[in-house]
């Protein structure tokens, strides 16, 4: 019989900065998570690395407590496509960023340096990607309420002490979990990150999302200290389109999230065998919330040096 062995230990997303762990936004407590993904051109994919980690790295420092930015390649995937998570504090946190083209001087140094030898025909970053594959998604933490889907108290309503009043908060999805501190993995401290979506059918949209956040808390109780899972939501982009944002250790921990490990609890079994959908609606369970095909994984990895035998600074 096969053996699964202990998971390797590769350098994590925090490590790509020195900005402290504690003063580091990610998927945990971030208001809204930017994912910019590029195709690099296979000439500059150690240039373009380079020119990633450190406009990160800048934002980092230039910008802590506003936004927190982690470099990520695709475990499986497109080889050179890079992803960018950019974890802001809220949408306030956005706008100031946007100052950045006119008013940080070296923020405008790294995007506007000449970066390529002039044996090699010379220029910036904008020679290192494909054109046209910049690309972003926003994505907000999933809270009961959002976009009229109330089904239960909605998460961003806090009734504030002493007085009669409810107040909006921006809701992390660190809310949607309940696992003890020293074992919550994030964007910033996981081996792995895999980005499952799916489209729901706008029928049961608020079936969808109840059993969304069902299945990212089940597994969070089950698979504590191996996996976090959190839910988003797509901002701008395709209407009841969801995010898992699932967090492991490494990419040998996925055999947990199988089931493979002697891992599956009764309780999240049970999620996946009830019936979501009311008889009102025809009955069924989870499969018949989702558009046909519509569900899909990507695994990343945090970006270190000498990654697919790419060169690291000099």
């Amino acid at each position: 019989m096969n053996q699964i062995s202990t998971p390797f230990s590769l350098p994590v997303a925090h490590q790509q900065t020195s900005v402290p762990l504690s003063e580091l936004l990610h998927s945990g407590n971030s208001g809204v998570v930017v994912e910019r993904t590029g195709q690099l051109r296979a000439e500059f994919r150690s240039e373009g690395r380079k020119f990633a980690r450190e406009l990160a790295d800048h934002i980092n420092h230039r910008y802590t407590g506003v936004a927190s930015v982690f470099l990520y390649e695709e475990t499986f995937g497109t080889e050179d496509r890079l992803h960018w998570l950019i974890h802001l504090e809220s949408f306030d946190s956005y706008e100031k960023l946007l100052a950045m083209g006119s008013q940080d001087e070296g923020w405008r140094d790294i995007v506007l340096r000449n970066r390529l030898p002039e044996e090699r025909g010379g220029g910036s970053w904008e020679r290192m990607f494909v054109d046209g594959s910049l690309q972003e998604t926003v994505l907000i933490p999933q809270s009961f309420g959002m976009y009229g889907t109330a089904e239960e108290r909605p998460d961003s309503v806090v009734k504030v002490e002493g007085e009669n009043v409810e107040r909006f908060v921006v809701p992390t999805a660190a809310h949607q979990s309940s696992q003890a501190a020293d074992t919550v993995l994030t964007s910033a401290n996981c081996g792995l990150l895999m980005h499952r979506t799916g489209e729901l059918d706008y029928r049961f949209r608020a079936e969808g999302r109840q059993f969304a956040r069902a299945l990212a808390e089940g597994w969070n109780k089950s698979l504590a200290g191996v996996a976090t899972i959190y839910l988003y939501e797509e901002a701008f982009g395709l209407s009841d389109r969801i995010h898992w944002f699932i967090h492991l250790r490494s990419v040998t921990d996925y055999y947990h999230l199988m089931g493979l490990r002697a891992r599956v609890d009764p309780a999240a079994r049970t999620i996946f065998t009830k019936q979501w959908i009311s008889e009102e609606k025809g009955g069924g369970g989870w499969e018949r919330m989702f558009v046909q095909s519509s569900l899909r994984d990507m695994a990343l990895t945090p970006q270190h040096w000498g990654m697919f035998a790419t060169r690291g600074p000099e």
